[in-house]
């Protein structure tokens, strides 16, 4: 996957506690190509990995845009972003990945929490250069909490902004209670939120991106094999290890951030045997399928999985 290094172009504050940095080629080059929903990893320090979703315009390649909230109870990648990372500064990245990929549907529900917003911008363009029918419900704090608003207003009455402060809780219901089909709804934000979407909305037309791991219900954990196709090496899992820290321990050098399967970075391709699926990133539709898995989190359900390592 592309590691490269990238140039802060800008700072300027999108909300209250929400920093948006434009990042830019040093040499002023084209960056990667991204569709809307596409992220990607800013490596910030040893230990320090974490993933932004790009907001900005997927056909201007001259710069990517993100935004970071400031989380004082965060794990520190948003105090050092916030704090430490100015313009000229460089920093390495990798990506795009794109897990939440805004798949072609004649009508979209759009429903953002918070800084959940950045993937839905550049999807709400995107739909109407399609000439789809779409509306966005934007839940936030306070008004003055949620990112974009100035750019949302030209979409006009088909924005439904509803601060906590001056209306309570999103209400769902005339959102997702009465569905047409071929709609797609796409939320992203807190995880109170994305449960609450996930109860009212039938599965096969929800598309959700998580910040935070999804409470999972997987099998017991046990011992298992794990054959690395490409290594050649067959190692044994322990109940009490992930597939992850496994390959890591024999030597495999393999990509991973979060270790929490909600990013994406460790995906790898499942070549025989059951995965127990326990990430927070994969369909239903993929699970079932079985072709790749995210090691950090998930395990076998049988008694042996061959990789793709």
């Amino acid at each position: 996957m592309n590691e490269f290094e990238v140039v802060v172009d800008a700072r300027e504050f999108a909300a209250d506690g929400v920093l948006a940095l434009t990042l830019r080629d040093p040499l002023g080059g084209d960056l990667p190509v991204w569709e809307p929903g596409a992220h990607v990893d800013l490596l910030l320090g040893p230990g320090l990995e974490r993933q932004y979703s790009l907001c900005s315009d997927p056909a201007d390649r001259s710069a990517w845009r993100i935004a970071v909230l400031r989380e004082p109870a965060g794990r520190g990648g948003s105090a050092y972003v916030h704090g430490q990372l100015g313009v000229g500064d460089k920093v390495r990245v990798r990506g795009p990945r794109n897990h939440f990929r805004l798949e072609p549907a004649p009508r979209y529900r759009f429903v953002a929490g918070g800084i959940g917003i950045t993937p839905i911008l550049p999807m709400l363009a995107a739909a109407e250069a399609a000439g789809a029918e779409w509306s966005l419900l934007y839940g936030g704090r306070s008004r003055g909490s949620m990112a974009f608003t100035a750019e949302l207003a030209r979409y006009g009455d088909r924005v439904a902004l509803a601060p906590q402060d001056e209306s309570g809780l999103l209400d769902l219901g005339p959102v997702l209670d009465e569905i047409p089909d071929g709609t797609l709804v796409y939320c992203c934000g807190p995880t109170p939120l994305l449960d609450a979407v996930e109860e009212r909305c039938p599965g096969g037309a929800l598309r959700v991106e998580r910040f935070q791991p999804k409470a999972q219900q997987g099998a017991a954990d046990s011992e298992f094999e794990v054959e690395l196709a490409r290594s050649g090496r067959t190692l044994v899992v322990p109940a009490d290890v992930s597939v992850l820290d496994a390959v890591r321990g024999a030597g495999v050098e393999v990509l991973y951030s979060c270790t929490e399967g909600t990013c994406g970075t460790c995906e790898t391709d499942v070549l025989d045997g059951a995965p127990d699926h326990r990430d927070s990133v994969l369909t239903e539709e993929e699970r079932a399928a079985g072709e790749t898995m995210m090691i950090c989190v998930s395990r076998c359900r049988g008694a042996r999985l061959v990789l793709d390592l």
